[in-house]
């Protein structure tokens, strides 16, 4: 498994206060078409730390009005409509460098390896550890 390069659903992360970090708003949205996925990530994230929020497509997540606040992405690969690499590529197209972490539960070798060349930050198999994913988590915020 391969932590340093997500998965679709919309969600939102917040550094705490106190901690030493960024003061404010990091914005980690989670999309994904999986409902237990939407439900239980943001709950972890808020384990580590951040405030959460979930969204069940890419284009529901574009039309959220969260992009300007995002400052990481946790994607799926395959959704239906406009799939993770697609949304990455859209993302691209707006001029928008958003570090991603691609999380799927589908081994695939040809799609890591372009989602990762086109700067995924972050790339996790379903499913993946608690600390996989705050390792993967740390790695694409240090990138920002």
């Amino acid at each position: 498994m391969d932590v340093v390069h997500g998965m679709p659903h919309g969600l939102v992360m917040e550094s705490p206060k106190g901690r030493g970090g960024n003061e404010g708003f990091l914005l980690s949205v989670v999309v994904d078409d999986d409902e237990s996925v939407r439900e239980s990530l943001p709950d972890l994230l808020r384990e580590f730390g951040f405030a959460a929020q979930a969204f069940s497509s890419a284009e529901e997540f574009l039309s959220s009005g969260c992009l300007d606040e995002t400052s990481c992405l946790i994607l799926d690969i395959a959704m239906p409509g406009m799939s993770g690499p697609e949304l990455q590529q859209e993302l691209k197209r707006r001029g928008r460098e958003i570090p991603i972490i691609f999380i799927t539960g589908r081994t695939d070798d040809t799609v890591r390896a372009r989602v990762l060349k086109q700067g995924a930050a972050g790339f996790l198999l379903k499913p993946f550890s608690d600390s996989n994913l705050l390792a993967a988590i740390k790695v694409a915020l240090h990138r920002t």
